[in-house]
Parts: C-alpha cells; sequence; structure tokens
C-alpha cells in the first residue's frame, strides 16, 4: 500500500508512512458520521437503562468520531505529523480507560441495577455498526500509527458490543449491576491496553524519523 520510509527497517507496519489512498478517507468519512450518530443514540440508551457500560461504549463513540475527523485532517500532512497525532490519540485512549474505571467505581458504589432490554438491543445496533466500520478499515489496518490506532479502535468497539450485550443478559438472570461494572472494566482494559500499544507505535515512527 505505501513504501517504507527507510530501507533495512525490520518492521513494515512501522516503516509503512506514505499517505492512504482515496478509499481510505472515503473509509473514515462514512466512520465518522456512523460514529456520531450511535454516541447519541448511546448516550440517550445510557441515562434510559442507566447503564455505565453503555455509557462508556457512547463515550467510545463520541471518541472515535473525533479520532476520524483528526485522521481526515492529518491525511495530507508529512509523515511525522501523522506521529504525533497517534502519540495524541494514544493519549486520549489511555485517558478513556482511566474515566471508565472512575464510573465504574461510583456506579458500584452507589448499587445501581441496570435496564438490560435497552442495554441488549442498543449494543446489538452498535455491534452492527462497528462490524462494518471495521470491516471498511480492515483493509488499512497494517498502515502507519495513524491508520493502526484508527483500526484499533473499530476493532476495539465491535468487542465492547458483544461485551455489552454480555453484560445485559448477566444483568437480567442476577438483578445485580455486577455485569454491567465488569464489562465497563473490560472496556476500560481495552482503552489501556490499545492506547499503549498506539503510543509505542507512534513513538518508534518519530524515533525513525529523527524526532
Amino acid at each position: 500500500m505505501s513504501a517504507p520510509i527507510m530501507s533495512g527497517c525490520g518492521c513494515d507496519s512501522v516503516c509503512n508512512s506514505a499517505a492512504p489512498g482515496p478509499g481510505y478517507r472515503r473509509a473514515l468519512w462514512i466512520a465518522l458520521v456512523l460514529n456520531a450518530l450511535m454516541f447519541g443514540v448511546e448516550l440517550v440508551a445510557s441515562f434510559a437503562a442507566q447503564s455505565v457500560s453503555l455509557l462508556a461504549d457512547a463515550v467510545d463513540f463520541l471518541g472515535d468520531a473525533g479520532n476520524y475527523s483528526v485522521a481526515l485532517f492529518v491525511l495530507g500532512l508529512a509523515p511525522v505529523w501523522r506521529s504525533r497525532t497517534a502519540l495524541w490519540k494514544g493519549w486520549t485512549m489511555l485517558a478513556y480507560g482511566v474515566f471508565v474505571l472512575g464510573k465504574s467505581a461510583w456506579q458500584w458504589s452507589a448499587g445501581v441495577v441496570p435496564e438490560p432490554f435497552i442495554m441488549g438491543w442498543v449494543s446489538l445496533l452498535a455491534l452492527a455498526v462497528n462490524v462494518g466500520v471495521a470491516g471498511l478499515l480492515y483493509a488499512h489496518r497494517q498502515g502507519d500509527a495513524q491508520a493502526r490506532s484508527v483500526w484499533l479502535c473499530s476493532r476495539n468497539d465491535a468487542l465492547g458490543n458483544l461485551a455489552v450485550m454480555g453484560a445485559a443478559g448477566g444483568v437480567w438472570v442476577t438483578a445485580h449491576g455486577w455485569p454491567d461494572i465488569a464489562v465497563a472494566l473490560v472496556l476500560a482494559g481495552l482503552a489501556l491496553t490499545s492506547g499503549a500499544s498506539v503510543i509505542r507505535h507512534a513513538r518508534e515512527e518519530l524515533r525513525i524519523n529523527g524526532q
């Protein structure tokens, strides 16, 4: 898809820094619109269901919409700026994970039991959206840190939706809020590990570029 920025580099995913093609740009625009719409849907649903995992997923949709906006902005910039943007996004993913941890602690202390049917139906809709977005971006997952961070966000979203569906079933069976909390912690873990991966990848690109 693109040429390495220096010869003899041992990792294509790190060396690969040429700007992606028009297909990637189209995919990002579609992903941006869908994520913005789903943020609104899940935000309303999370308050209706009193679900922290659904709220975490809604915040993630908002973050991804912002990520896609940034990704579109930096497509025409030099590779070093794409790497710097990916570094910033990695730290944002880490911050999101910390936010979910804090919200989960509050939800546990409050003893809230969410409404499982709203959780289940909305997470099913979100899953359909995220699987479609992940499919669009799959071909670009081995690009530079910027493209990799976008792919990781989409993959994590689909996994998160499956987890929220499982939480809905757990809340329905147990009539307790702990499945909702458990899934929120899983989402936080995904954000933390993926954020750390993107940060490492971006730093390696910057090192190769002498930044």
